[in-house]
């Protein structure tokens, strides 16, 4: 696909490491500027995250969206970018999951989202890994209610660690993802991935996957990758990510982003 002959009409965009640089925290006024570029073009723009409803918020702000619909917690919570309202929620029964959890990784911080009010921890998180309020609860009480995202943080340790970890082992009744830069897992409803709510999403709008633009840096974009129409790679993202993107841009801390957007909407 080129500039001149195709413009997508919805494009996808993760947060961290893509929109945001994760060394400050910050998205640059060259990539918000990119991103008002896509919405003045008459493109749908939805924010694809595994980030909380709650820590989505903030990006939204920054980006000032004020229309379309995000994908939240690896698509498990759709939000309305205008209201910031929930539309929908796919939720799963973490209780297996954190048992399984406990033997894998002794000594693993886990915290289970809940929806508009912060999260359930069985221990501290760092202030700025988890955006809200945190509510100490024991495993078992974290296990009991049914919730849309589970964290596992194996402080300590590497991805690689956690990586070997869950080479030889099943979490059950979940889809997991691990990110690349801590030992970081994320797990929500088997099944639901960032790929599979834009697709539906995608269809509700009546838009064919051809006309999609996605662009990511993580495990949990490799779905949304593979199916969009056109997909692009951070320069940051491990070989493995750049593999299943069609294009790989410049890192994030050099407006990859914006530089990708930049090719079609001028």
């Amino acid at each position: 696909m080129t500039a001149s002959t195709w413009k997508p009409q919805l494009v996808a965009l993760d947060v961290d490491g893509t929109l945001l640089d994760p060394a400050t925290h910050r998205i640059s006024p060259a990539v918000r500027e990119a991103v008002h570029r896509v919405l003045a073009a008459g493109s749908q723009v939805v924010i694809a995250t595994g980030r909380s409803q709650l820590a989505t918020l903030p990006i939204l702000q920054e980006l000032d969206l004020t229309s379309g619909v995000s994908l939240c917690s690896n698509g498990a919570v759709v939000l309305d970018a205008a209201t910031r309202e929930v539309l929908s929620t796919e939720t799963f029964d973490p209780g297996p999951a954190v048992a399984k959890l406990q033997e894998l990784f002794p000594g693993v911080l886990l915290a289970a989202e809940e929806l508009g009010a912060g999260h359930l921890v069985t221990g501290r998180f760092d202030d700025h890994l988890l955006v809200g309020p945190q509510h100490p609860v024991s495993p078992h009480e974290l296990g009991e209610r049914r919730v849309p995202r589970l964290i596992a943080h194996w402080k300590g340790h590497t991805p690689a660690e956690m990586a070997d970890v869950l080479a030889t082992a099943q979490l059950p009744a979940c889809t997991w993802t691990l990110d690349h830069t801590e030992a970081w897992l994320t797990l929500v409803p088997t099944g639901v991935s960032k790929g599979v709510a834009l697709e539906k999403l995608a269809a509700e709008m009546g838009i064919t996957r051809e006309d999609v633009l996605a662009a990511g840096d993580g495990s949990n974009d490799v779905q949304m990758l593979r199916w969009a129409g056109h997909s692009v790679a951070m320069g940051q993202a491990p070989h493995d990510i750049r593999a299943v993107a069609d294009e790989t841009t410049a890192s994030v801390d050099q407006d990859g982003l914006a530089l990708a957007l930049n090719r079609w909407f001028r």
